[in-house]
């Protein structure tokens, strides 16, 4: 089902350069699940596919089903700005064939998809002493000015007309990237 967007309306919006949005980071994250020599090969994989050192998670509370204990490293992640992080998505969007669900955005235009395996980013080699990963990639999308929110001092409240919509990044994805939204095809 095509989701109908009101191109006019927004590309209006968008001559004012404080209007136009852009992607402010991507974040890729392999949950592991255990600490040790399988997350080591992990963050060797993410290293090598986005060209970053990744930084390790943590486990925030114990659980005892899985065998996990609290602050026990259980994943890692990356987090791109700027042209490394449009190189990357240009290359997760070919993993997952430049179709993406328009119900994995939430409110403030920002989306994740999965990926099952890293062998299926271009550029990728399978690596047998590795093995395979599956990674979740979150990409952010703001328009300037939003740092007010984050910093220091005087920190102020982004108001609604200058959060980026839904419909704003479906728009962003489709012109710069050439993603089309619906429902992908499952492999098995």
């Amino acid at each position: 089902m095509e989701q109908v967007i009101n191109e006019e309306s927004i590309e209006k919006k968008w001559k004012n350069p404080m209007y136009k949005p852009f992607i402010a980071k991507v974040v890729v994250n392999m949950g592991i699940g255990s600490s040790g020599e399988k997350l080591v090969k992990a963050m060797k994989v993410l290293e090598s596919i986005t060209g970053q050192k990744p930084v390790e998670c943590r486990a925030k509370k114990t659980i005892r089903d899985f065998g996990i204990r609290k602050r026990e490293p259980i994943g890692c992640k990356v987090t791109l700005r700027g042209e490394a992080a449009r190189k990357f998505l240009e290359k997760a969007l070919d993993a997952v064939e430049k179709t993406l669900n328009p119900d994995s955005f939430d409110h403030h235009g920002n989306i994740s998809f999965g990926i099952r395996e890293h062998i299926d980013i271009p550029e990728t080699k399978y690596d047998p002493e590795l093995g395979v990963f599956g990674m979740d990639v979150c990409v952010s999308f703001e328009r300037p000015g939003y740092r007010v929110s984050r910093r220091k001092r005087r920190k102020s409240r982004i108001p609604k007309k200058q959060r980026v919509t839904k419909e704003e990044a479906i728009l962003i994805l489709k012109r710069e990237f050439n993603v089309k939204f619906g429902e992908r095809k499952k492999r098995w």
